[in-house]
């Protein structure tokens, strides 16, 4: 056997030796790693499991009456008192307002229940608008109502309540029905003053003409007193 065959085999024997002492290496390194990433990661998932769990407790129904929604002190403007009258023919809207009284700083449960009536409420409000109430105002405010009582409808019978999303459907049903109320006093207001401006001009046409007949019978007069 000569040098160079020598030192071939010991290269090999050397290639050989350091591939086992890299694979025990790494070996070594990863059940070391092992040892601590495991826990970690137990610990991550654990974390998040009691984050999951909360938001989902957070977000269960609950029937504790001292959990209110809405503002406790809300008010609705109030009719005018022509307005009113005309909600007596469309009788669903003073009930419609009643029942969106009670919402405010009512629990869970009223809320679940109340939602159910103003959503059939808004419902007979579409199919019965009175001929004087029917503009493209009144119809578009009643449609942003419709919207607002469908969500808060949605929010309150979910599996999973959010009370952010209640609250929130609360208060934009008010600002809804508010802005409802606000033009029909509007509109009957200026109903009225165009009735009035109306009835106005009319009366200024009869003083016109009375005026005018009492100037041609003077005329008349005279003419005759002239003759004789």
């Amino acid at each position: 056997m000569n040098g160079k065959d020598t030192d071939i085999r010991i290269f090999e024997h050397v290639k050989y030796l350091f591939a086992i002492w890299l694979i025990t290496s790494i070996f070594v390194l990863l059940k070391f790693f092992m040892k601590f990433l495991i826990p970690v990661f137990i610990c991550i998932c654990f974390v998040i499991s009691c984050g999951n769990s909360e938001a989902h407790q957070s977000q269960t129904p609950t029937n504790d009456t001292s959990i209110v929604f809405g503002t406790p002190a809300f008010t609705f403007p109030q009719l005018s008192a022509p307005a009113k009258e005309q909600a007596l023919h469309w009788g669903v809207l003073e009930d419609f307002l009643s029942t969106a009284k009670k919402i405010n700083g009512s629990n869970y449960q009223s809320i679940r229940n109340e939602s159910e009536l103003l959503k059939g409420y808004t419902d007979s409000l579409f199919k019965n608008i009175p001929d004087t109430l029917n503009t493209k105002p009144i119809y578009s405010r009643l449609l942003v109502l419709k919207t607002r009582t469908e969500l808060l409808f949605q929010a309150s019978h979910q599996s999973y309540i959010d009370s952010t999303r209640i609250q929130n459907s609360v208060e934009e049903l008010n600002s809804a029905f508010t802005n409802l109320i606000i033009h029909l006093n509007e509109k009957f207001q200026k109903d009225f003053i165009d009735f009035q401006r109306k009835e106005d001009e009319e009366n200024e046409l009869k003083k016109q003409k009375r005026f005018k007949d009492s100037i041609l019978n003077l005329e008349l007069q005279d003419q005759q007193n002239k003759k004789v």
